[in-house]
């Protein structure tokens, strides 16, 4: 799917043809469309490159056109393996227009499509590629706060939990802080390339949004970390607690069957075919029963008194 913008006095419009100062949204497009979008004169090994689910963030330059591929946070759902992963996401920059592309729709772009973004113009193309970058770190942030309140949400049922289930759903979210610590700190050479570059030195305010997007993306490396050690020590830690609760309910019940154990018991000494006291008496029955019951509750309250319950 190609869609395409201009920034115009009424705001973000959308266009049927790229003209010189627009942007151009592609999301998994199909082989005609690459073959559109060559014929717009950008080399397809940008867009190959931009596609492949593999490829690590980094800048290139051929012919004057500036290709920038990062990874950005994408959301596959909660009853995925891994909820958050990273995908990348190619912007190149040509003399004429800026283009993006990325095979999965996602909410970054999403963002810059609904025109809400204050001071967004796709004719100031290095600003245009900044104020993007920022998205992308600030998405970061914000999947980040979402993992840690799932993580907080488990930590709650694993303190009276027995089973793997909760363990298990840790696990899926520790696989998607790996994601996010190897895309960020792949980002964070990148923009360090783009630092050097010079290319956002022209206007101070350019240089400003650099460090800002380099200063938010650090922040989401060290969230990350941050949280990435506390699940593993929490990990850690439930792994013991789900033992200790599975040994607490072990121990109720070898309780509980030694405490019905006494009357089996006593019920078959007086169902033996021998003489017995009381075996004549009118209350015999009455006594016996009562004799059990007396008996189980002197044994409960001892393994109550010693926490054995």
């Amino acid at each position: 799917m190609i869609s395409m913008y201009k920034n115009t006095e009424q705001g973000l419009v959308t266009l049927n043809e790229p003209v010189n100062g627009s942007w151009i949204n592609v999301i998994n497009p199909s082989s005609e469309e690459i073959t559109w979008l060559v014929s717009q004169k950008i080399p397809q090994d940008y867009l190959t490159y931009s596609l492949d689910i593999d490829e690590r963030p980094r800048t290139e330059r051929e012919n004057g056109d500036l290709l920038i591929i990062l990874r950005i946070p994408y959301y596959q759902g909660q009853a995925a393996d891994i909820p958050y992963t990273t995908v990348p996401m190619g912007i190149i920059m040509t003399d004429r227009f800026i283009l993006t592309i990325c095979r999965w729709e996602n909410d970054i772009l999403k963002e810059l499509t609904t025109g809400r973004l204050r001071s967004l113009s796709t004719s100031k193309r290095n600003r245009f590629i900044l104020r993007l970058l920022l998205n992308t770190a600030d998405k970061y942030l914000v999947h980040l706060r979402e993992i840690n309140k799932m993580v907080d949400a488990l930590e709650d049922q694993l303190q009276k939990s027995t089973r793997n289930k909760e363990v298990l759903e840790l696990v899926k979210y520790q696989k998607s802080l790996t994601y996010f610590t190897t895309a960020l700190k792949a980002n964070e050479l990148m923009l360090e390339r783009l630092n050097r570059s010079q290319m956002f030195k022209t206007y101070p305010e350019d240089d400003d949004l650099l460090e800002d997007v380099i200063i938010e993306n650090q922040q989401a490396i060290e969230m990350t970390n941050v949280s990435t050690n506390i699940l593993s020590g929490m990990m850690d830690a439930f792994a013991s607690i789900i033992s200790n609760n599975l040994n607490g309910v072990m121990k109720f019940l070898a309780a509980i069957t030694i405490v019905l154990s006494v009357p089996t018991m006593i019920a078959s000494f007086f169902g033996m075919n021998v003489t017995l006291p009381l075996e004549n008496h009118p209350a015999a029955f009455v006594a016996i029963i009562v004799f059990a019951v007396f008996v189980s509750l002197v044994i409960a309250y001892v393994f109550a008194k010693r926490d054995w319950f």
